[in-house]
């Protein structure tokens, strides 16, 4: 196992010596290393990765685990996750055979069975064939309410850049003479069948320095893309600006999202033609309409009038009062300092909302009556990761995942009733027995408490010599929660390995103060969270300098 957590880290090493520069006035010697095509970086890559498979290899039991995990990787037994998107459920599957992928649907009746028939709509593999492309299929906006109309998203590659094409999703092929845009960083929206809000590369001006759309224009079918109506236009030095259309049963809203930065931006609506600004604070989320209720979730404190509105909040207003002029919000959920709301969805009654508690997944079901909310907690499974997977706005059905370290992913369905009824789950990769999952909390280096789970073999010794891989992010508010990892559970837990997963400042846990308490010259105290729990780990005999591995991906 000790050799294991040396090749974990010579891939770190190997990482952080080409990151390095000699000091921050100098040129970085490696900045060719930002040609991801390139030649030369292609080359070191390889050598790098050459290298390190060579100390991989050379570990006893190599051949197992990877055969192990290549295994579980192709396996046929996945849950294929629905989008309910009118009278079908929509679903993208990959497998050995369909590399590119299956975009296809089928029906609930038949997705309750245990081998649904499908329909499937577009085959990429087939189309890259057809049209000597690499494509990668990158999603699908559906026209409301039938949705038998998309707009298709191809990417050359799988970058950023997308070729947009109109389909016909009853006659399973692309609607010749239909919308169509070239490659670029394009926003796309249906307005109606005839017309759609467009963001892309217009021409000289339209971009942003970030390379995205800084013009949101519609356009109309039978017109050239040239003769698109301007119908906002940002800052050049904005991120991004897109239109879209909310449509729920009771009204459509045309909605502009003005990106000034990474974490701010404006929202506008258009009324009458003309787009009105949202006066809400820029840093706050903009979360849609619910029952003509414009939803706001806060990401810093907010005092209108007489009345603050907290951190965190999720709050709300009937959007024709708010026309009006009143700014009385109603708050539905006011997390405290060891909760958050993760995220949130409308049924045709119900706005769900999913929150965390001491990083413990709750789901919540609100329901609006004669100006007011009321919520219950739905008595969903409990200490794991629940997840919201798509909602209908035409009933209260709607699907839900769970899962843990140690319990396989399920996917539940909850119907107009409100009962629950698991659908799929996946097997168990790895033999659990006698594995225990538990949360411990350390003291970080200013005195703040950070939380971090452990997932150990019940018989672990406290002698300092077990073998622990410790993981974490803390970053973009996106919180770190159980989740069941079969290759690792293989090739790691099920061999006797120590799995930890920190909840450093940075990330979401505890909404938006945790997030920004480790931003910018705070940055520090996201390593400092991580140190300590390195620590307290080493401090409580679970392992020791020579049996600790750290990881991390991206941001971590």
């Amino acid at each position: 196992m000790k050799g294991r957590v040396v090749a974990w880290l010579s891939v770190l090493i190997l990482f952080s010596q080409a990151s390095m520069t000699k000091s921050e006035e100098s040129v970085d010697p490696y900045l060719w290393l930002e040609e991801v095509r390139g030649e030369k970086a292609l080359d070191w890559v390889k050598a790098h990765n050459e290298s390190t498979l060579a100390v991989l290899k050379a570990q006893p039991g190599f051949q197992e685990t990877y055969d192990k995990a290549l295994d579980i990787l192709n396996s046929k037994v996945r849950i294929p996750y629905p989008q309910i998107r009118g009278k079908y459920l929509y679903n993208f599957w990959q497998d050995e055979k369909n590399e590119r992928g299956l975009w296809r649907r089928t029906t609930l009746a038949q997705y309750r069975r245990s081998s649904p028939k499908w329909e499937v709509l577009l085959d990429i593999d087939q189309l890259c064939r057809e049209e000597n492309e690499k494509w990668v299929f990158k999603g699908a906006s559906g026209l409301y309410p039938d949705y038998n109309r998309f707009l298709v998203q191809l990417s050359r590659g799988g970058g950023d850049a997308v070729v947009v094409r109109e389909f016909d999703a009853d006659a399973r092929q692309f609607v010749k003479d239909g919308f169509y845009l070239p490659e670029a960083k394009s926003d796309v929206s249906w307005r109606d069948r005839d017309s759609i809000y467009v963001g892309t590369d217009f021409g000289a001006g339209s971009l942003t320095e970030s390379g995205y759309p800084r013009v949101a224009k519609l356009w109309r079918r039978g017109t050239p893309l040239s003769s698109a109506e301007l119908v906002f236009e940002g800052d050049v030095k904005d991120v991004e600006v897109g239109c879209a259309t909310i449509n729920t049963p009771e009204r459509r809203y045309d909605v502009i999202h003005r990106g000034i930065t990474f974490y701010t931006a404006n929202t506008f609506v258009i009324e009458n033609g003309t787009p009105l600004k949202i006066e809400i604070p820029d840093d706050a989320d903009f979360g849609g309409f619910f029952k003509n209720q414009m939803l706001v979730r806060l990401k810093s404190n907010w005092t209108l009038g007489r009345s603050t509105y907290k951190q965190g909040s999720l709050i709300g207003i009937d959007y024709d009062k708010y026309l009006k002029g009143d700014r009385a919000f109603s708050v539905i959920v006011e997390p405290n300092d060891r909760s958050n709301v993760v995220s949130y969805a409308g049924t045709r009654d119900i706005l769900l909302v999913l929150m965390l508690n001491n990083v413990r997944s709750e789901l919540h079901a609100f329901r609006l009556k004669d100006g007011r909310w009321a919520g219950v907690q739905v008595d969903a499974p409990k200490l794991g990761t629940l997840g919201i997977v798509s909602t209908n706005e035409w009933s209260n059905q709607y699907f839900l995942s769970y899962q843990g370290f140690l319990t396989p992913t399920s996917l539940y369905h909850v119907s107009d009733e409100g009962k629950m009824k698991k659908l799929k789950t996946l097997p168990p990769f790895f033999n659990a027995k006698g594995l225990v999952t538990e949360q411990l909390e350390t003291i970080s280096k200013d005195g703040t408490k950070v939380p971090y789970f452990v997932v150990r073999s019940q018989k672990m010794k406290t002698d300092g010599t077990n073998p622990t891989l410790l993981y974490s992010y803390g970053g973009f508010e996106i919180e770190m929660l159980p989740s069941y990892s079969a290759t690792t559970g293989a090739a790691w837990l099920a061999k006797g390995g120590v799995y930890v997963l920190a909840n450093i400042r940075g990330g979401g846990e505890f909404g938006p103060a945790w997030h920004q308490a480790a931003l910018k010259e705070n940055r520090q105290r996201a390593y400092d969270d991580f140190a300590a729990v390195a620590e307290d780990l080493i401090r409580r005999g679970v392992t020791s300098p020579e049996h600790l591995g750290i990881m991390g991906g991206s941001n971590g």
